[in-house]
Parts: C-alpha cells; sequence; structure tokens
C-alpha cells in the first residue's frame, strides 16, 4: 500500500479526521427536499448511500448485492484554500454472496477530494444523487438509482426503480441515534425497489430480477460516547411492507439506543422509540479470517411483532481495512415470523465486533 494512503487510512481509523467546528448540519424540524437532499451534505461530518437487495425468487433467492457509497469530511484542509486540498474523502464497497456456492466477493475503492462537484473522476453532486468514485458511480436518474462497478473478479450493473414513496425515517427524517439530540442522523430510506441486475463474478456473468433496498444517512454525530458499533436490520416484506430496526451497542454488549420504524403497505410508518426495540442474539459464527464473533441469528422485538432473523450464508464478512479500516459483517437475511414462515428478504449489518468502530 502507498504511505501517504496508508497514513490517511491510520488516520480515519484513530478517528483524527473530524471536521473543524461549524453549524450542525442535522437537526430535528429541518424540512429535507428532493432531489437536492439525494446530493452531498459536505458540512456533515459523515455520509453514506447503501444500497443493499436480493436477486431470484422469495423462495429461492440467489444472490445478494451491497453497494456503498461513502464521503467523510477530514477537517485538516479548512483553511487551505486551494482547489488541491483534500477537505473530503470518498469510499466505496461493493459486495456479492452466491448462495449456490457459497461464494462472497467484495471490492472497495478510497480517493481524495476536494469537494468541487465538478472536479475529476472521484466526485459528489450537491443538488442530486450523483456520487462517482474512480470508475465506479452511483445516481439517481429520478424513477430509479443505477449504480456501476466494474471489476475483473466482482463487476455490477445494477437499476433499482423505485415503487414506494420515500420513507422519512424517525421524525421525518431526524433519527435519533444516542441520548443527546446532537446523536442523530438525517436518514432517508427507499425500500421495495424493483431490482434488475447484471452480476459479473469471478469470471461468470448473470442476469437477474429482484429486490432492494436504498438508505442515504448524514450525520455530524453519529456515535455517543460508549457506542462501539451497531446491529442493524432492513427487511423488504413480501406483502409490501418495510421493517427497519437498529441497535446500538456498549462494550459489555448491552443496548445504548435502539430505533427504526415500520411501514405497511400503502400506509404512513410508524416510528419506533428507544425503548421499543429488542435484539437477542442467537447462534453466533466466528470468522476464521478476523476471529471475530458475530451473530447470525437473532430474535427482534418491536411494535411490528416478534421477529427471528436469520442469515442466509454465515461467511459475509467484510473486510475494508484497505479503505476505511474497518471490519464488518454485511449480509443476505431472511425474515421469519413467530410461526418460523418466511415473510421477507433484506440485510443484517453488525459493526464493531472485530473492533470498536470509530466514526
Amino acid at each position: 500500500m502507498n504511505p501517504r494512503r496508508r497514513h490517511w487510512l491510520a488516520a480515519l481509523a484513530a478517528g483524527a479526521l473530524l471536521p473543524a467546528a461549524g453549524a450542525q448540519t442535522v437537526r430535528r424540524g429541518a424540512e429535507l427536499a428532493f432531489p437536492r437532499d439525494h446530493g452531498a451534505h459536505l458540512q456533515a461530518r459523515t455520509e453514506w448511500w447503501y444500497a443493499t437487495g436480493w436477486l431470484g425468487t422469495e423462495a429461492v433467492p440467489t444472490h445478494g448485492v451491497q453497494v456503498t457509497f461513502f464521503r467523510s469530511r477530514t477537517g485538516l484542509a479548512e483553511a487551505n484554500g486551494s482547489r488541491f486540498a483534500a477537505k473530503q474523502l470518498l469510499f466505496a464497497h461493493a459486495a456479492v454472496t452466491r448462495l449456490a456456492d457459497g461464494v462472497h466477493v467484495h471490492d472497495e475503492r478510497i480517493a481524495r477530494w476536494n469537494g468541487d462537484p465538478a472536479a475529476g473522476r472521484s466526485r459528489a453532486a450537491l443538488d442530486r444523487g450523483d456520487v462517482h468514485l474512480d470508475g465506479w458511480s452511483l445516481r439517481d436518474t429520478g424513477t430509479a438509482w443505477v449504480a456501476e462497478v466494474p471489476g475483473r473478479d466482482l463487476g455490477l450493473t445494477l437499476t433499482l426503480r423505485r415503487t414506494q414513496p420515500l420513507l422519512l425515517q424517525g421524525d421525518a427524517g431526524y433519527s435519533r441515534k444516542g441520548p443527546l439530540e446532537s446523536h442523530a442522523s438525517h436518514y432517508v430510506s427507499e425500500p421495495q425497489l424493483a431490482m434488475e441486475a447484471r452480476v459479473s463474478l469471478r469470471g461468470r456473468t448473470e442476469a437477474a430480477r429482484g429486490r432492494a433496498w436504498m438508505d442515504h444517512e448524514w450525520s455530524d454525530e453519529y456515535l455517543a460516547p460508549g457506542a462501539v458499533g451497531w446491529d442493524w436490520i432492513g427487511f423488504n416484506l413480501f406483502d409490501g411492507s418495510a421493517l427497519t430496526a437498529f441497535v446500538l451497542r456498549r462494550a459489555d454488549g448491552s443496548p445504548l439506543w435502539a430505533g427504526g420504524s415500520f411501514r405497511p403497505a400503502g400506509q404512513p410508518a410508524r416510528a419506533f422509540d428507544a425503548g421499543e426495540v429488542r435484539f437477542t442474539p442467537g447462534r453466533r459464527w466466528r470468522s476464521p479470517a478476523t476471529a471475530a464473533s458475530y451473530p447470525v441469528q437473532w430474535q427482534v422485538e418491536s411494535p411490528a411483532g416478534r421477529h427471528t432473523v436469520r442469515a442466509l450464508m454465515d461467511a459475509q464478512e467484510l473486510d475494508s481495512r484497505g479503505s476505511t479500516g474497518t471490519v464488518y459483517w454485511e449480509g443476505l437475511s431472511e425474515l421469519l415470523d413467530a410461526q418460523g414462515r418466511r415473510v421477507g428478504l433484506g440485510y443484517l449489518e453488525m459493526t464493531g465486533y472485530a473492533a470498536a468502530l470509530k466514526m
């Protein structure tokens, strides 16, 4: 690895890349407007655009796919007026799980960016969803999100067509993440996206359809003091409903904060209070690469009911020490109702198990 790049990553992993003090960008009551707020929010400390989905049928899913673009405000060049100053970092992860043969492949990119939305191959638009990073891209066409991730071992072309209105999480898009009002994000979800995909994996290319989920979050202070990571689920239910739930954990595994929402098909969403969500871990899987132990089965209780979340493949860890410096588990999973029936498919994300997360 290039020594200078290693320095950026070490600083990011140590939490040294912090924004300079300024106005808070995440506020309860702020009115979000689209398509503008699909774009980048450069004053916020961290931001991500996150697409996950499954291919195949509800009864026999064949693949899981993930594409995530991140932006981090460095705070290291606030007084530097040069257009070459690295005011932002852009990084991206992509992963494919092929269930038939248990293959999980991921790739990553990272680049410095001066914050100019018209600059170079790595940039993000400010007035619409349009992120580019060294040949990878994710853009909003108005009716769909389109992702292009060319690569040798892993390649993806995804079209994610909107079938439902935007889901503004929490209080009109203000999503609390801790005991203080400042521990929050602006959080927008787009569940039940109709996905068309072309997937290339180790020399084999397949075209398929499925269902996807899109999240966009930006935050000044995502993790409250004492939080080491989180467990999160986003599930498209087969009846058209959408379930989100998350818990932020302390080092001893106890919950520090929780939240989420449930939107029945064709009805308003119901946001969850912190005390209404409970994650109880079940069977665990230990990564042979990092020795991290992840619960790959959960009981999740919320106002939407009691559900079992079960990974469809254990080995879906992403070792991103080549970009963000973090290791996390992100994988295709099924949602079972109280009678053990599969009622949805989606993604489970678990962070802070290999090491405490720093953001």
